[in-house]
């Protein structure tokens, strides 16, 4: 099962088991994440799931959807490698996904 690493913006690090086929988010939720809220459960209508890529893994993760960019807008302190955890499905490619939470969401 892949591994993500999650990055507090205090830079305490917690890595958990990721289903394939879930998302990021769904992730967090289930380990009890600090930093991502989920308001809309995934259906990405807000941007309180909000991350950052770690830029070594950018590419493998992929940049964000049209409908994604416009929910970002209103995301706190986006970043280059800003994205919302529900939309990163969790495939076997992904094992040692490193994404940092901010400092606030929304």
């Amino acid at each position: 099962m892949p591994k993500i690493t999650f990055v507090e913006a205090s830079g305490e690090r917690h890595t958990v088991d990721a289903p394939v086929g879930s998302t990021v988010m769904e992730t967090a939720l289930r380990n009890n994440i600090p930093g991502i809220d989920a308001e809309c459960g995934g259906a990405c209508s807000c941007a309180t799931c909000h991350v950052y890529v770690d830029p070594d893994w950018s590419e493998a993760v992929g940049g964000p959807s049209p409908m994604e960019e416009d929910m970002l807008d209103f995301a706190f302190d986006i970043r280059p490698t800003s994205r919302l955890s529900c939309q990163i499905k969790i495939t076997e490619a992904l094992d040692g996904l490193v994404v940092e939470t901010p400092e606030r969401q929304g």
